[in-house]
């Protein structure tokens, strides 16, 4: 990781309040996109009562994009005073410092673009490419408190065709064929991903949360979240938000932008960029992503279990989730979701 913001732990009264040291943890919840982040958010804003009985506080994108990370993110050689990236530390340090003088003894913050965005990634053919050095600017916004880190992850072809659509949906190109190449020839995959992020906040527990397991689980995500279900909340399904477009939508939303519709299959369904053989070396891919993980991913991550699961519920084994679009098929709208 190249140019990253150091991680310290704060010093002096960065997180102390007037009348002590009263600091508090900060957990980043930080997607990635297309992995249900949109539903996490939605259940997190409705158990905002119970988790500020519980002394945790929440920061969701609506609050993190306007008046906390603007300018995070930005590098310059302007003077100090002057600097974004600079005076975005500053003032999130300032408001985590106003939420644990109000008592808080956690902050929950869910912002996917904590990682970084899709067309970025779609943009330099790679997952996730700046993550460390991302990571490592937010983790010394919040001086060195953040405590833990929740991330979902997604197996790579349908991540992918699924980034690829909302890209598409929002006026961005549609990928070529090489760009679609370049993508699976490249060898960056979840494991480097989490390897970069345990490197930028290693003081942090960074907890997995497959979205083939907990897609449809908010609660569950929530619960990894804090390090514990909230009373009376059970695992239950719920609806998701933000699903990707399917072709017929697609081609409409691409002709309204004046492109040629007919640069996409005709269907109906979920539209997979990649030929056959790319999808499955991407699944693959992801394959070997959740062996590592199983394996104890070198000590660097822990991958979260779904404990509320009943034993009558079927589990997605490795062979399953190598074969992207039979899974698919069988979840129906999970993997359809983002």
């Amino acid at each position: 990781m190249k140019g990253g913001t150091p991680n310290t732990r704060p010093t002096g009264a960065a997180f102390a309040t007037q009348a002590g040291t009263a600091l508090m943890d900060v957990t980043l919840h930080i997607g990635a996109h297309r992995t249900a982040t949109t539903t996490f958010q939605h259940v997190m804003r409705q158990h905002l009562a119970a988790l500020q009985e519980r002394g945790i506080g929440v920061w969701g994108p609506e609050r993190t994009r306007k008046s906390v990370f603007p300018g995070l993110f930005q590098n310059s050689t302007a003077p100090r005073k002057r600097n974004p990236a600079l005076r975005a530390q500053g003032r999130a340090r300032m408001l985590a410092a106003r939420a644990a003088h109000q008592g808080l003894e956690q902050l929950l913050v869910s912002d996917e673009n904590m990682l970084g965005s899709c067309v970025h990634n779609i943009r330099h053919r790679a997952l996730y490419p700046a993550a460390g050095e991302r990571m490592a600017r937010v983790a010394a916004a919040f001086g060195g408190r953040v405590t833990r880190i929740v991330l979902s992850v997604r197996a790579q072809d349908l991540w992918w065709s699924s980034a690829m659509a909302l890209a598409v949906e929002r006026g961005h190109p549609i990928p070529t064929a090489s760009r679609c190449a370049a993508i699976c020839d490249s060898t960056r995959t979840w494991r480097d991903v989490i390897t970069d992020i345990a490197c930028a906040v290693p003081d942090a527990e960074i907890c997995v949360t497959p979205f083939e397991t907990f897609g449809n689980r908010p609660q569950a995500v929530l619960a990894a979240a804090i390090g514990g279900a909230l009373p009376h909340d059970g695992a239950h399904k719920v609806p998701l938000l933000n699903p990707s477009a399917d072709l017929r939508a697609l081609r409409a939303r691409v002709a309204e932008q004046g492109d040629d519709p007919d640069a996409l299959p005709q269907g109906d369904g979920r539209w997979q960029p990649f030929t056959q053989e790319q999808a499955a070396l991407l699944a693959e891919h992801y394959a070997d992503d959740m062996h590592w993980l199983i394996a104890g991913a070198d000590g660097l991550a822990t991958l979260t279990e779904d404990t509320a699961r009943t034993k009558a519920e079927t589990h997605p084994h490795l062979g399953q989730m190598e074969k992207g679009h039979g899974y698919d098929d069988r979840q129906g709208h999970v993997a359809q979701s983002g």
